[in-house]
């Protein structure tokens, strides 16, 4: 099925994006991408919001990837959706059997009716030709959106999963994995979740990009499940021939004293702890890349650079490959995932470790959201930074974590699992 394309000057972008974020709420199935303009190689548009089924994939991990390849092959078209954490268990002989309490399906894939791409002050709209009668109708009523105010009060108590002197204790326990050399490091993570939780998704997303204003943000509905995501970190993007992964490892908190927030940040860069989390995933992620890369072809064009975000300072660092026309898209993801930041090396039995040593099972949690384009193109974030929420079961949680190696101190790490959980935490007050 082919797509009517149409673009439009936009007078005044930034109403025009709030408007069409607002008007989507009327859909059951929505993924929205956004920037926030954040200043960045690689991105192609600014923001993008993909709505309404026309055809959907949705399965649980055993052949997951070769049923999403079947299914991108047979529309020949755009499709949106994420991949959870525990597809980990088709890529490798693991298994997923810790609590969950959130129950979205391993992987979720839709082609949909309606496309909105927008750049600049540029939009380009692409409809499903059966539906592209409706264009028109559509931006006029976009332009004329008005969302009713909204006195919606969240009721959300959060909980933790694990106590601080459990967290401590769990963290001497991964220690003593490394110094036995069973893996050199290891992103061990913890839930915060409430139950009987009411929440206005839509406004909580909004509150959260606020107070983040990450480059890969994304709001995701599927029916009455949601992730609300502030995620600065890229999983792995194509190009054409290219691929490009930026792993994130090194975190540091703003302050509000401009003096103080630089030197903190030039700190980071000289952290001789946090330089070597970082530079252990990226031998990880060369590793990967080297799976489906052209011979010769894989380089890091950023090691451990600064970027500096609303709540925090990290250090990303910047992957490249070259691969060939011939190997599937799809090929490629299942060749890279998990995301090597969010699991440790070596990556298998970093995965066996964590599966062994948290209490809940990640989901979508540390999973990716994204898209394949008709060329054989995808771009993907890493879920992380995010708000989960099943509405049927009331049930809301969002994990944090951090790397673990041998010279980590339990203490500091937990103090910065806090520190990644003041803008999910905020965004849910009242």
């Amino acid at each position: 099925m082919k797509r009517t394309s149409k673009k439009i000057q936009l007078r005044n972008t930034a109403t025009f994006t709030e408007k069409l974020f607002d008007w989507s709420q009327q859909f059951n199935q929505i993924v929205w991408l956004d920037s926030n303009k954040y200043e960045q190689n690689y991105t192609s548009y600014d923001a993008v919001l993909a709505i309404d089924a026309h055809a959907i994939i949705e399965t649980s991990y055993e052949n997951a990837f070769a049923e999403l390849q079947q299914f991108k092959n047979k529309s020949k078209d755009y499709i949106f959706g994420y991949l959870s954490y525990d597809l980990k268990n088709d890529v490798e002989a693991l298994t997923s059997n810790n609590l969950d309490g959130l129950g979205f399906s391993d992987l979720y894939f839709f082609q949909p009716k309606k496309i909105f791409l927008l750049k600049g002050n540029e939009l380009e709209v692409l409809y499903l030709e059966d539906y592209d009668r409706d264009i028109e109708s559509d931006l006029n009523a976009i332009e004329k959106y008005g969302k009713p105010s909204n006195l919606f009060e969240h009721d959300v108590k959060i909980h933790k999963r694990i106590s601080k002197k459990e967290y401590l204790k769990q963290l001497d326990k991964v220690l003593d994995h490394i110094h036995r050399g069973d893996i050199y490091e290891v992103n061990f993570c913890q839930e915060f979740y409430a139950e009987n939780a009411r929440i206005d998704p839509f406004e909580v997303y909004k509150k959260l990009n606020e107070i983040s204003k990450p480059p890969f943000a994304s709001f995701l509905r599927i029916d009455g499940k949601y992730i609300l995501s502030a995620s600065p970190e890229r999983f792995v993007r194509k190009q054409e021939r290219t691929i490009i992964s930026q792993p994130i490892k090194g975190t540091a908190k703003r302050l509000s004293n401009k003096r103080l927030d630089q030197k903190l940040a030039f700190n980071l860069a000289q952290d001789e702890k946090e330089r070597s989390e970082n530079i252990m995933i990226v031998d990880l992620v060369r590793n990967d890349l080297s799976k489906t890369a052209i011979k010769g072809s894989v380089k890091v064009e950023e090691l451990c650079k600064v970027y500096t975000f609303d709540q925090v300072h990290q250090l990303i660092s910047t992957v490249v490959s070259q691969v060939s026309d011939a190997i599937d898209a799809v090929a490629i993801v299942k060749s890279l995932f998990p995301m090597g930041s969010m699991t440790g090396a070596p990556k298998v039995s970093a995965m066996k470790i964590i599966e062994g040593l948290e209490k809940t099972k990640r989901g979508v949690y540390s999973g990716a959201i994204g898209y394949f384009t008709p060329t054989n193109d995808f771009d993907f974030n890493v879920v992380i930074r995010s708000i989960l929420y099943n509405a049927s079961q009331k049930y809301l949680s969002y994990s944090v974590g951090g790397a673990i190696t041998s010279k980590s101190d339990p203490e500091k790490e937990y103090q910065e699992c806090l520190l990644k959980a003041i803008a999910m935490k905020t965004a849910l007050k009242n």
